[in-house]
């Protein structure tokens, strides 16, 4: 249960910020599986921040309004440092961590304080999920994570990965692990548009991910807004699903790109850019320095015309803008924000 010290420092926060609540730090580039939709095992940089630095820039994400920290990778999990960098952001910030599945069980003290654990799963079928990876046994150390998390109590999740190899199977995933109370949020396969010079690549084009049916891209959306009425474990908002069903159908984008205005990223070595696909603006120790700058609101409105990616957490974070649209958020979700809450 969230702490009252903590809400009410998140409520200030969000007072005080021009609405970025949201960043996601890719702590490292190391990873243990080889996923084919993937870039980022490619090039294991070994060199990231140490655990005093991660600190410090936490301290000056959170003077700027920053609410909440997603931290993935690579395998953040695979860095010596994970319990002190999670508990202390854990203080701070709504924090979540990503894990293939392969390491958190061996984690759970480290993971105690964090608010959400997400297991990258994308699918209940064994061989392609394990596939998938580029690894055999993930699809069943998966598994087992998800069940020995929520067996000692830590808010566990899946977020699997839609794309044209597992569309058909979203709607039983979701109705599998939701009966289970396990929540499922929700990851939209895209891929860098500009890989050589983004902060921190991810991924390149692959054409046995690219989603090509898209009027049942549109159904799933329908489908899930339909179960969200009486699931409280779906983890999308219906905003959100409206905007990737009008993309699916018509193309059209009813929603403005909000990097360094609702989102930030921060890579491995501590540089910060609007997202992962954009080059490098700024380091995280300098941050404060242009946040507020001119040049900063130019390039908020240069990034709001961007039309070239459609990552799930990008458009999440762009439909859902500022103060309003964390209350859209928490209006949308407030079963589970209840439960979170411990009411």
């Amino acid at each position: 249960m969230i702490s009252t010290s903590k809400i009410l420092s998140l409520a200030r926060r969000a007072l005080k910020s021009p609405g970025t609540y949201h960043a996601q730090w890719f702590l490292t580039r190391k990873c243990n599986y080889r996923c084919r939709g993937c870039t980022v095992w490619m090039n294991q940089d070994s060199e990231e921040l140490s655990t005093k630095d991660v600190k410090r820039g936490l301290d000056i994400l959170r003077d700027i309004g920053v609410l909440e920290i997603v931290f993935s990778g690579g395998n953040p999990l695979l860095r010596d440092d994970i319990g002190e960098i999670l508990e202390y952001s854990s203080k701070y910030f709504i924090t979540t961590i990503y894990d293939n599945g392969s390491i958190a069980a061996n984690k759970v003290e480290e993971l105690r304080c964090v608010d959400f654990v997400a297991i990258s799963l994308d699918t209940l079928d064994e061989k392609k999920n394990d596939y998938l990876k580029g690894l055999s046994g993930s699809w069943r150390r998966a598994m087992e994570t998800i069940e020995a998390l929520k067996r000692e109590g830590i808010n566990v999740g899946v977020s699997p990965t839609i794309s044209q190899i597992n569309l058909y199977e979203i709607i039983d995933f979701t109705k599998y692990f939701t009966k289970r109370n396990i929540p499922v949020w929700y990851c939209l396969y895209t891929y860098d548009y500009q890989p050589d010079k983004g902060v921190f690549s991810v991924g390149r084009r692959s054409d046995e991910h690219e989603i090509t049916d898209m009027k049942t891209l549109a159904n799933v959306c329908d489908e899930l807004m339909e179960m969200k009425k009486s699931n409280k474990y779906i983890y999308i908002t219906r905003k959100t699903l409206e905007a990737v069903k009008q993309l699916a159908l018509t193309g059209r984008r009813i929603w403005r790109c909000g990097a360094l205005k609702s989102f930030l990223v921060v890579d491995h070595l501590g540089r910060v850019s609007g997202c992962h696909c954009r080059e490098p603006l700024t380091s995280i120790f300098d941050l404060p320095k242009v946040w507020r700058s001119e040049w900063m609101k130019k390039l908020r409105m240069e990034y709001s015309q961007c039309r070239n990616c459609i990552y799930l957490c990008y458009i999440f974070y762009s439909v859902h803008k500022g103060l309003p649209g964390l209350l859209e958020i928490i209006f949308d979700q407030w079963e589970s924000v209840k439960d979170y809450l411990g009411k």
